[in-house]
């Protein structure tokens, strides 16, 4: 039952965490590909300079749950990953490479730049748009550091913790750290576990690999080749 919740909880954080970071990093991406932004160099800097250089995990950790209130929250598990500069880089590449006279013949027929958005580049940039969502979509399966460093509540647990939670235990109680009366005595098979919770995990993400993998090739492509 709690891996079912916690199933429940990576999907629903893996569903509205990718759709959130596609529509915001689709969004950022596309307004640093227009040569008439004002400032768009400066906030292409501002961008990578995060890349490069960070406050810390203290101070990150005090403004996320002291300002924004991420303590024991299900936005805790979405909101820390919800924007990666290198995936809106990858964006911007691509959208750089549209034919200008594409967005001069929408601005032509009355067009701002927000329709030109949803109805010019978004339809044109699928593929590196599916590339950039299995990038985020595999991060917020993946991940289990947000909850270890946020959520306390058992009903919010991710399966990723969960399951982690599990392995160490396994491991603690196979290399004796507890003690003999506390583990019973007992002899856990930990290699059986542990590809057993690799099954758990990976599973979903083998069924849909598949289905995606061909936009994924040819989004990494995206700008490898020059002519």
């Amino acid at each position: 039952m709690k891996i079912l919740k916690s199933y429940g909880v990576t999907i629903f954080v893996t569903v509205v965490g990718t759709a959130g970071a596609l529509l915001i990093t689709s969004m950022i991406a596309f307004s640093l590909s227009i040569k008439k932004l004002r400032y768009r160099n400066v906030l292409a800097f501002i961008s990578n300079f995060t890349i490069i250089f960070s406050a810390g995990l203290i101070p990150w950790y005090m403004v996320s749950v002291n300002y924004y209130g991420l303590k024991n929250s299900i936005l805790a598990l979405i909101l820390p990953s919800i924007f990666s500069v290198w995936n809106m880089f990858l964006l911007r590449t691509y959208f750089g490479s549209i034919s200008p006279s594409l967005y001069e013949a929408a601005e032509m027929d009355g067009a701002n730049y927000f329709t030109i958005y949803v109805k010019v580049a978004l339809p044109l940039s699928k593929t590196a748009l599916l590339t950039v969502g299995l990038m985020y979509a595999l991060q917020y399966w993946n991940d289990w550091w947000h909850a270890l460093i946020f959520i306390n509540e058992n009903d919010l647990f991710p399966l990723q913790y969960y399951l982690y939670n599990i392995l160490s235990n396994v491991n603690a109680i196979s290399s004796g750290r507890i003690p003999s009366g506390a583990s019973g005595n007992i002899t856990l098979p930990a290699e059986t576990v542990k590809m057993a919770v690799t099954m758990i995990t990976i599973g979903p993400i083998i069924f849909l690999f598949p289905y995606i993998q061909k936009y994924f090739v040819q989004g990494i492509m995206t700008g490898a080749v020059k002519e």
